[in-house]
């Protein structure tokens, strides 16, 4: 028999994990790597949005929008793959399961 107030629980689950995981994403977006070699200086938050580029010790803001659109053109192609493939439960077969 349905139990409407068990029903109500999971929705509490739910949401969180739904609370925690915008907490990790947040937590993810203001890390920070940075990565300087011949001349050129990166910086890149943990969720792969360049914050900026330096060549030769000056800003290069149109390098960094540039990355920023590959990054999430290579993203939405990653996506879309996935969602021809049948979504995540499509990889089970690749993952042997």
């Amino acid at each position: 028999m349905f139990n409407p107030i068990q029903g109500l629980q999971g929705l509490g689950d739910k949401a969180k994990l739904v609370q925690e995981a915008m907490k990790l994403q947040k937590v993810i977006q203001n890390e920070r790597v940075t990565v300087e070699k011949n001349g050129v200086k990166v910086e890149m938050s943990g969720d792969q949005k360049v914050v900026s580029v330096e060549i030769d010790g000056q800003t290069a803001n149109h390098v960094k929008e540039v990355f920023n659109e590959a990054v999430k053109k290579s993203q939405e192609a990653a996506a879309k793959k996935i969602q021809q493939m049948g979504g995540m439960g499509g990889l089970g077969g690749l993952l042997g399961k």
